[in-house]
């Protein structure tokens, strides 16, 4: 191996179906590559689609990528987070509570800020603040389906549907509160990200805005950072777009591992 990457998923995903492609190629290309499904998400326990609390999903996450990178047999090599949508903004915390314990983070379509046209309106999100209170684990939450916005390629979204541990509700009431203040948190936390990113998005995306990732860009105090727009593409720039383009993202995804997984030998 010659570097281990630690997968966080996107809201409502699985560290299977779809992603088991994504990491199988990333495995092909000489890497360990690692995930798990949050509780409440995929095969975990829990109620299904439900956060009481993102810091405590990010505790959970960093607690078992923790344990993997102290395995004997990877101890010395380089380790990467690797976060796609709200898996991004998992990543992004988990670097914040160990600022030094990455060797970067590979973000695609990063939960930094959920677009305009998804967010409910104040007067709506005020309502259901107060009522998140009372029915945290209702799905209250008026949504668009996110799936309709995230793949460009109808043949690919209807794979969608055999994503049969996928949660496709509406959001519970806490999970969407829990969300809205995570990207608020992270939005004002930009300039803390120190380590070397690549960040990967498509310009028309609907779900993530493409605005926060080029801010991301600017405002982190990482000198090594690097930006990936891709013209016309959507939210799922790994699943839901033509293959040429699929092949284009992980093609930049493998090689900016390649570049950032030799570490350098001291001269005796």
């Amino acid at each position: 191996m010659k570097a281990i990457v630690c997968v966080c998923h996107g809201y409502g995903d699985t560290c299977t179906f779809f992603l088991d492609g994504i990491a199988r190629k990333i495995a092909s290309a000489g890497y360990g590559v690692f995930a798990l499904d949050y509780p409440g998400f995929g095969l975990s326990e829990g109620l299904h689609g439900y956060i009481p609390s993102f810091d405590t999903l990010v505790d959970d996450a960093t607690e078992h990528f923790t344990k993997i990178k102290e395995n004997p047999e990877h101890r010395g090599l380089p380790s990467f987070l690797f976060g796609q949508s709200m898996g991004g903004a998992v990543a992004l915390k988990i670097h914040f509570k160990q600022p030094n314990k990455w060797d970067g983070a590979i973000l695609v379509a990063p939960m930094c800020k959920i677009a305009d046209d998804v967010v409910p309106p104040w007067p709506v999100q005020q309502v259901l603040i107060f009522m998140a209170r009372l029915l945290p684990k209702e799905k209250l939450v008026p949504n668009k389906d996110l799936a309709e916005l995230a793949f460009k390629e109808k043949n690919k979204q209807e794979l969608c549907s055999y994503n049969v541990i996928a949660y496709k509700d509406k959001p519970r009431l806490r999970t969407a509160l829990e969300m809205l203040r995570t990207t608020k948190e992270i939005e004002s936390r930009l300039e803390e990200v120190s380590l070397p990113i690549i960040i990967l998005h498509g310009e028309s995306d609907l779900v993530t805005d493409p605005a926060v990732s080029k801010a991301l860009y600017d405002k982190a105090k990482s000198s090594d950072k690097t930006l990936r727009l891709y013209k016309d593409a959507y939210h799922a720039i790994l699943e839901g777009e033509p293959d040429e383009t699929i092949f284009q993202v992980l093609d930049d995804i493998i090689s900016w591992l390649d570049q950032h997984s030799t570490k350098e030998v001291p001269l005796s």
